[in-house]
């Protein structure tokens, strides 16, 4: 049997498309905090209501809460794969947009390290994969400062790093995996800096 919030979250791309269906329901309204019911849908993973919202053509694919996080920011934060392939599917969304403290969905994705999420980012073409937030550290940066040694090849696999980028401390990738203890990181940029 179904826990009663298992069966809630089943049956909530129906109860959406009943509302909806109403023509009386603002599809795209913001709470206090800016957000829409598309980054909701966005942070619980819930594809089919992402795709009934987007699919309804009142919502804005892109929005922005009030720390300048989006949708797929959201989407990206949560590794939740399957959305933020649907919310870049739409054409709509810029992905290499960046939050309040500079952060893109690429940078989020980092930090947590969800590597099918950052495939898909790096493969829009449309992401600086060297951008850097309001410190200094690029993705390749939080990667490595988090030990997530698969996201920290995949970012040097697309040659579009520079993984020699310091913070504004003046600490490099290889500085900040060493510093936290990442062994298996540091071998990877040690390896990569004697190629070069």
């Amino acid at each position: 049997m179904l826990s009663s919030s298992q069966s809630w979250r089943n049956s909530a791309p129906w109860r959406c498309q009943v509302l909806l269906d109403t023509g009386k329901v603002d599809a795209d309204p913001k709470d206090g905090a800016g957000r829409t019911a598309l980054h909701i849908a966005a942070e619980l993973g819930h594809e089919a209501v992402v795709k009934l919202l987007l699919d309804t053509g009142k919502v804005d694919a892109d929005p922005k809460d009030e720390n300048g996080q989006t949708a797929l920011y959201m989407a990206a934060k949560y590794g939740h794969e399957a959305v933020v392939k649907l919310l870049l599917d739409t054409g709509k969304v810029d992905a290499d947009f960046r939050e309040r403290d500079g952060w893109t969905a690429l940078h989020i994705a980092a930090v947590k390290g969800h590597e099918a999420v950052i495939k898909l980012l790096l493969d829009t073409g449309k992401v600086n994969a060297n951008a850097q937030d309001e410190f200094g550290q690029t993705a390749l940066y939080i990667a490595a400062a988090n030990g997530h040694e698969a996201v920290v090849k995949l970012l040097l696999d697309t040659g579009k790093v520079d993984e020699g980028t310091k913070d504004e401390n003046g600490w490099t990738a290889l500085d900040i995996a060493a510093k936290n203890g990442h062994e298996a990181v540091v071998k990877l940029l040690r390896l990569l800096s004697l190629d070069h």
